[in-house]
């Protein structure tokens, strides 16, 4: 599954890189997230509980940044195991462009699952994705505006 898109954030480049490297900040936008925590600079260990259709998971994880050119870009790679549910890993490549006051960050990813996940079809499971990865943006972007206007 291939998923790319652009959001615009309405907060400079160097908040919104210190937020996409912010545990904290990471854990409150990622979806069904139970915990978050940074073992090195480039390291993370995820915890995150779904539900694709009929499959409810928690999915265990590492989360690795590599590529790291701050403030504009670095490459997320991951993988969970879910258990009987499956597996799922993935990667993004993430740009952040500076336009004005503004940042627009553009972002290209590919993941695979396999399990029960898997059975469910690629409809079912790329339509979760795409709307997982909305409501991600959709925190992410309140989250980086909440903290602006603090």
């Amino acid at each position: 599954m291939d998923m790319t898109g652009e959001e615009r954030i309405a907060a400079p480049r160097d908040a919104v890189w210190a937020a996409l490297n912010d545990p904290e900040i990471l854990k409150q936008c990622i979806p069904g997230c139970q915990s978050l925590e940074r073992v090195s600079p480039t390291e993370l260990t995820a915890t995150v509980k779904l539900k694709i259709g009929p499959v409810s998971a928690s999915f265990n994880g590492e989360v690795k940044l590599s590529n790291i050119n701050a403030p504009e870009s670095y490459t997320i790679s991951g993988e969970g195991k879910g258990g009987i549910a499956g597996f799922a890993k993935g990667g993004a490549d993430v740009v952040l462009k500076e336009d004005g006051d503004e940042t627009i960050l553009q972002y290209e990813a590919k993941a695979q699952v396999g399990g029960k996940i898997a059975q469910l079809g690629s409809r079912l499971v790329d339509s979760s994705a795409k709307k997982l990865a909305q409501q991600f943006f959709a925190d992410f972007t309140a989250a980086i505006n909440g903290q602006a206007n603090a």
